[in-house]
């Protein structure tokens, strides 16, 4: 049997309890399995693996040697949650988002939050993402992250915690809805057996939230998505996104900006006006007239068309100043502030490097702790103190003690694990982390589930697919009905 010898004792298990009993919402998922033989369970590991290929999912890394295309890595075991504990979740994530744009619209505004001593005004005048020359807009709906991606992990008690959030460009949804059809195509009869919650509507729920932000009340509003091209590491999802919505997919030189600041599409029938872009281009490359001057991915004149409320920009320029990983520690209290609230979600344990008896705490503990700079993303540039060596602590020291504002530490998390195909006849615990979706526009939506990440070398508690991790498929399991 498969599940023999396996074991997470150690962890909490999505899947299986420290007696080695399914839990609830595996129950089926694990019988099922159990009664596969060692050539049933190579053939469908096989058969998703040809799924890849013919769907084409692949994502991009990048290397000194070059950028290099790779199929998507995907285990067939799902993971599975219980439906009672995502709807908590999920209203967590809404409070969250509603909190954090109300945050980020009172910074370009009034900046009460900081009048008021909830941010020190010196955290948002260092920061990367704060953008001077958004002061004063004001976007449809007061939202500016119209798209978050929020990265969730279970910790030893199995508590659903928020590791970051991510209000840029956040970026997954596509593997999360690919990983899902590899699934129904690999394990079809579960499908059957299993009241699993569906997702399938995230691309319609992302066409009527950009719908809800045009600044035209006209019939059949114009949507692009906007994309650097094809090759940026998420152009699969960029391409995936405008295809499932039925709009166009277009790169900055498709667009133009007139004299009475409206921005156009280019098409073979003449100039069409644009009410709506989903831009996929970071901030400082979308206007040159404003941002980076050499930048040819953007369209001069973007932001003068928006600030004219003459489109909408989703996500809005200047909501990365929520992103910050600084920001984050302040998000339990920026949710009181702002909706008089306690969070539903917890944060993890955080220690700002800038105050001084927390940096010097940090500085004493770097074996122990997980070092993040502020605003990168990725997985890159972080120090994990019980996997790094003495020369890069000594390294994150120094660069702590150069620029305290720039780092935050978290204690190392026991990331929840679960069961993952190693081999045909080989089960075993891999950490995971989870990111669900949040649309927010005249409405706020939240995914069913999301895009469960992989640490698929042993040990590792790195997810990221740029650094070797992979995904599965997230199951909410209704185990009321079926």
């Amino acid at each position: 049997m498969i599940w023999d010898n396996y074991q997470s004792k150690q962890h909490y298990d999505e899947l299986i309890t420290p007696t080695g009993r399914a839990r609830d919402s595996a129950n089926k998922l694990v019988k099922h399995i159990s009664e596969m033989d060692e050539k049933d369970l190579d053939r469908r590991r096989q058969m998703a693996e040809v799924t890849i290929q013919e769907m084409g999912i692949s994502f991009t890394v990048y290397t000194e040697e070059g950028n290099i295309d790779r199929a998507w890595p995907f285990d067939i075991i799902p993971r599975t949650i219980p439906a009672p504990l995502w709807k908590t979740t999920a209203d967590g994530l809404k409070q969250r988002l509603k909190a954090l744009n109300m945050f980020i619209d009172d910074l370009y505004h009034d900046q009460n939050v900081i009048k008021d001593g909830i941010i020190p005004e010196h955290i948002i005048k260092e920061s990367k993402n704060f953008r001077p020359e958004c002061v004063g807009v004001n976007p449809a709906h007061g939202v500016w992250a119209h798209i978050c991606g929020t990265d969730l992990v279970r910790d030893a008690d199995g508590q659903f915690y928020v590791l970051e959030d991510n209000l840029r460009v956040p970026s997954g949804v596509s593997y999360m809805l690919e990983n899902r059809a590899i699934t129904k195509r690999v394990l079809p009869e579960m499908f059957e057996k299993e009241n699993i919650l569906p997702l399938d509507d995230y691309p319609e729920q992302l066409f009527d939230m950009l719908l809800s932000l045009s600044p035209r009340e006209i019939e059949e509003p114009e949507i692009v998505v906007l994309t650097p091209g094809i090759f940026n590491s998420a152009y699969f999802e960029h391409a995936f996104l405008a295809q499932q919505m039925g709009v166009e997919l277009v790169e900055g030189s498709d667009l133009f900006v007139d004299d009475d600041d409206c921005v156009y599409m280019k098409t073979i029938s003449g100039p069409e006006r644009v009410d709506v872009i989903y831009r996929r281009i970071d901030d400082l490359f979308i206007d040159p007239e404003v941002f980076d001057k050499e930048s040819v991915l953007g369209v001069p004149g973007m932001m003068r068309a928006w600030k004219a409320g003459n489109v909408a920009l989703a996500n809005a320029p200047g909501a990365g100043v929520a992103d910050d990983k600084v920001i984050y520690a302040y998000v339990p209290e920026i949710i009181e502030y702002y909706l008089n609230e306690k969070p539903i979600l917890p944060n993890v344990e955080t220690f700002l490097c800038e105050d001084p008896e927390q940096r010097a705490y940090v500085l004493e503990h770097l074996d122990e702790l997980v070092i993040k700079p502020a605003n990168e993303s990725g997985g890159y540039g972080m120090l994990i103190g019980p996997h790094s060596t003495k020369k890069e602590q000594a390294t994150f020291a120094e660069l702590i003690q150069e620029n305290p504002r720039n780092y935050i530490a978290q204690p190392t998390l026991s990331l929840s694990t679960a069961p993952t195909l190693i081999s045909s006849n080989t089960m075993e615990p891999r950490h995971l982390d989870l990111r669900p979706f949040i649309l927010q526009g005249k409405n706020t939506y939240v995914t069913t589930g999301g895009l469960t990440r992989v640490a698929m070398k042993k040990g590792s508690l790195v997810v990221n697919s740029s650094q070797g991790g992979g995904s599965k498929d997230t199951w909410i399991v209704d185990t009321e009905d079926k």
